[in-house]
Order: C-alpha cells, then sequence, then structure tokens
C-alpha cells in the first residue's frame, strides 16, 4: 500500500493536466504514492493523453460532469494511502513540495490537514486560506480579491506579509491539501452537495469540529493557474458557484440563506430549479 494517494480531478483541461503530471514526474515525491486521475466528462483527449504518456497513472471516467466533491470521493475511495492530497489540474508543483507538505503534517499530530502558500505563474500569492465564510467574511474576501487582481499596491503588500506568515486558518483551499485518511474518514469525506466551490471550507469546517488543526504552510509554495475548467463554460461555473454558495449558507446560516435567496432573485441571479 502506498503512504500517499494523489486524486487529480480534471474537466477539460488537457494542457494544464499535461504540465501538473509532468511536474509531478519530473521531480517524484519520496514517500511512495499513487496518482489517480478522476475526469469528469472531458471531450478534449485527456483521458486519451493520459493513457497514453503516463500508463501508470489510474485513470477514473465518470463519464459525466458530476461535480468536484463527487469525483474527489470516488478518488479517495479507490485508495487506501494513510495520506490524501487533493491537487487541481491546473497547478504545478515545484521539486520537494509535497515531501514538504508531508513533513509539515508528521511534526504536528494535532494537524489534520495542510495547504502551501500557492502562487499564480508570475509568482504571486493568492489568498488560499480564511476564516469561515459568513456574510461579512464573504464580502471582505471578495473585496479583497477584487484589489488584488488590480494590483492595488497596499493590498498586494498586505497579502504578500499575510501569505508568508505560519498560521491556523479555518481553511486552506483545496487546490493543494494534505489530509490524514483518518481524519477525512471522520469527516465523511467531501460534501457532494457542493458541486463546485465552498467543498474546501466545509470539509475543513466539519474537521475542526473534531479538534483537528488547519495549518498554512507558508514554507512550501505550490503553482496554481486557477479556475482553467470554468474558462470553458462561464455561465454553468457561475451557476455552480450560486448554487454551492446556497447550499453553503443552507447548512450554516440558514437565516442568512433565505436572505441571499431574496437578493439573487431581485438580481435575477437565482438558478432556475434551486
Amino acid at each position: 500500500m502506498s503512504e500517499l494517494a494523489i486524486i487529480i480531478v480534471s474537466y477539460n483541461a488537457r494542457s494544464y493536466l499535461e504540465a501538473c503530471l509532468s511536474s509531478l514526474h519530473s521531480a517524484q515525491p519520496r514517500y511512495s504514492h499513487d496518482i489517480v486521475i478522476v475526469d469528469n466528462g472531458s471531450v478534449d483527449g485527456s483521458v486519451e493523453m493520459v493513457r497514453s504518456n503516463w500508463p501508470s497513472v489510474q485513470v477514473i471516467e465518470m463519464g459525466a460532469n458530476l461535480g468536484y466533491s463527487k469525483a474527489n470521493n470516488r478518488g479517495i475511495r479507490s485508495t487506501e494511502s494513510e495520506l490524501i492530497l487533493l491537487l487541481n489540474s491546473d497547478t504545478v508543483v515545484p521539486p520537494g513540495s509535497i515531501d514538504g507538505l508531508i513533513r509539515e503534517l508528521q511534526l504536528h499530530n494535532d494537524v489534520a490537514v495542510v495547504g502551501p502558500r500557492l502562487v499564480d505563474g508570475n509568482g504571486n500569492p493568492e489568498l488560499s486560506f480564511g476564516s469561515m465564510i459568513n456574510p461579512w467574511t464573504e464580502l471582505r474576501q471578495k473585496l479583497k480579491l477584487s484589489l488584488l487582481r488590480k494590483r492595488v499596491p497596499l493590498l498586494s503588500g498586505w497579502v504578500e506579509g499575510n501569505t508568508s506568515r505560519r498560521h491556523y486558518p479555518d481553511w486552506v483551499s483545496g487546490a493543494c491539501l494534505l489530509m490524514r485518511r483518518v481524519d477525512a474518514d471522520a469527516a465523511a469525506l467531501l460534501d457532494e452537495r457542493f458541486f463546485l466551490y465552498a467543498e474546501d471550507v466545509d470539509l475543513c469546517a466539519r474537521i475542526r469540529l473534531l479538534n483537528r488543526r488547519i495549518l498554512f504552510a507558508p514554507n512550501i509554495e505550490v503553482v496554481h493557474h486557477g479556475g482553467r475548467s470554468g474558462l470553458n463554460n462561464k455561465p454553468n461555473t457561475h451557476r455552480a458557484y450560486r448554487q454551492s454558495q446556497l447550499a453553503f449558507y443552507r447548512k450554516y446560516h440558514p437565516g442568512w440563506e433565505r436572505l441571499l435567496r431574496l437578493y439573487l432573485r431581485i438580481k435575477r441571479d437565482l438558478p432556475r430549479g434551486v
């Protein structure tokens, strides 16, 4: 049995998936590991590319886009390793990064989840951690992200400082998230009500309820190109975001969910059938 399972969910992101797998194979983790690609119904030749170039990589075909959470859970259940790494297909993993994440987890028995410092292709840091989602933290996070995209100097400096600080946030990004299987199982894996978005926040919340901690490790970097699968179909991606947002508020803030639903109806942004 391998020590680590690397689960990569992919949807029409062939070039990014190829770059991700190349990075994993050019400088492999020193821990024994399996790589599992869970394909959500891609039509861009992703599956054929993986099977041709990396025959040792396990491929699970979902047959359709059944969502990020369901696909990850399928991949996790197909493996038996002690450690699980959720990794986006649009990431590039530098040499030693996975080994570093594993060392961080092994050094702290009270830590269940560890996430690295995510940077874009130019080396600019992402806000890949945060406080538990509620109306105020979500508004604050969106404002920060908006200003960060505009490269507002003051905020860029703040993000640089905060993403260089080792701390224990409420959640870290599922784009690259290492966890112990025992904790993932105790939390019942990812909640499949979240088709896309907020599933990492929810998973970390349920793990924290078990008196376990989430660690952000700024000494380890992973490149994240960010949301490339979603660019293929922006309307569906936005609908999936709204559905997950409503599901999250229904689960954790039911009073606010009713107000959010009313707000979206007024904006004509309430997904049909929700």
